[in-house]
């Protein structure tokens, strides 16, 4: 169905190369292809990804705009933007704000000034923001600029884990703050989605949501560029022919993708077999899983070549991709190996890898086994490697989670 184009704004945090920026990238590169006027704006170092943002769309730093006198202008003309002056002043700074130019203090003020002045001047029809933070500046520049455009906000993650996290790094009144301000925010807008079954779930219970009002699309992973980018030369030793099995893990070196469980589940398939273990990802504990492979006499065998452009190129050649993670909101690591043919092995965590790999009444594509489990892991894997699936029905599953569908998606959205 042909829908008229319309002016969307990609709010992200930043374009460092995680999930919610390469959603963003992708999402920009569908929507401009439908006709839709697309401008990608962020807040945070641009990293890695400009080049994925189509050369039709606009790319627009936020950080560009500074001022104390504009940011208190816009908090004095608007008494709803109070509530983005709160949030940056009392939610803990370690968890929320980012130091730039100006100081940290004004961080969220400053880019309220300059996310306004851009609402502004180009007019938007539509604003989709991910995370907490674009969610709220989405809603108070949306306010403050006028003009009748809709705010869509978009939860890429458990909200329970981010306000776990919340409530260990800060005061009790500060986490419940932070809360307040996080539902405040999905229900002033205009629609709300959700990557998973599992995240919309859950945020219509924290947020006391009815469930009608969020709307479940997953993430534009698979782009049609995936296969070409999976058969890519890949000049490495380990996967050279002959070269022991390769278990593969993708992701953020950080708490939540649990690679210490991974590490130590490898070391147990270790001593059963030939092996190696390759980890894609930069995080602050790079140190700790070095240490652990080394403590665990695996090191030889361990790699952690850090942030890599292609990983396609790395799950087409693997042999087992494992999720560790204690949580996920959607899993995109998992959906994009599926889609390179590569066997899966994941964590059951909340939410997301069961609706990707089990969804109910199809057949199963990859294994599941308890959260931090890591002899379970082992064996999972050391499976998986001793008789592997048949890589026809994982590209298909992985294509289900496809730009293209996304896309239609996220048209109607932007188009109602």
């Amino acid at each position: 169905m042909n829908r008229p184009p319309v002016g969307v704004a990609l709010l992200s945090p930043g374009m460092s190369g995680g999930g919610q920026s390469r959603v963003h990238a992708n999402l920009a590169r569908v929507l401009a292809a439908r006709g839709h006027r697309v401008d990608f704006l962020f807040f945070r170092s641009p990293g890695p990804f400009p080049e994925q943002v189509p050369a039709t769309a606009g790319i627009v730093d936020l950080r560009a705009e500074q001022g104390w006198s504009r940011s208190w202008l816009f908090l004095i003309a608007n008494p709803g933007s109070l509530v983005l002056f709160l949030w940056h002043v009392l939610v803990t700074p370690r968890l929320l704000a980012r130091p730039c130019a100006g100081g940290s203090r004004m961080w969220m003020m400053q880019r309220l000034a300059a996310l306004v002045r851009y609402l502004r001047h180009r007019r938007p029809a539509v604003v989709i923001a991910a995370g907490d933070r674009a969610n709220l500046l989405a809603l108070c520049a949306g306010r403050i600029a006028g003009g009748g455009m809709r705010v869509v906000a978009c939860q890429h993650a458990l909200m329970s884990e981010h306000l776990r996290i919340n409530a260990e790094r800060t005061a009790r009144w500060r986490a419940r703050l932070a809360l307040a301000l996080m539902c405040r925010a999905f229900r002033r807008s205009d629609a709300i989605v959700a990557v998973s079954e599992g995240v919309r779930e859950e945020t219509s219970r924290i947020c006391r949501i009815p469930r009608e009002r969020i709307a479940t699309i997953y993430n534009p992973v698979v782009t049609g560029e995936v296969q070409a980018l999976a058969r890519a030369p890949l000049d490495h030793p380990w996967i050279q022919p002959g070269a022991p099995p390769v278990v593969l893990g993708v992701g953020r070196l950080e708490e939540q993708k649990d690679f210490q469980t991974l590490i130590q589940a490898f070391a147990r398939v270790r001593r059963q077999r030939p092996a190696r273990l390759v980890i894609l990802g930069e995080g602050t504990l790079r140190g700790e899983l070095a240490a652990l492979a080394t403590t665990l006499e695996v090191a030889e065998d361990v790699a952690l070549p850090g942030f890599v452009r292609n990983p396609f190129a790395w799950m087409f050649r693997a042999s087992v991709f494992a999720l560790s993670s204690k949580w996920e909101g959607m899993g995109m690591a998992l959906v994009e190996a599926l889609a390179c043919g590569c066997p899966v092995v994941s964590t059951d965590c909340h939410a997301g890898p069961a609706e990707v790999l089990c969804p109910e009444g199809e057949v199963e594509v990859g294994t599941l086994v308890p959260v931090g489990d890591d002899a379970a892991l082992a064996a999972a894997i050391i499976a998986t490697l001793d008789n592997p699936p048949s890589r026809e029905p994982l590209v298909e599953r992985g294509m289900r989670f496809s730009t293209e569908r996304a896309a239609e998606c996220y048209d109607r959205l932007v188009s109602q």
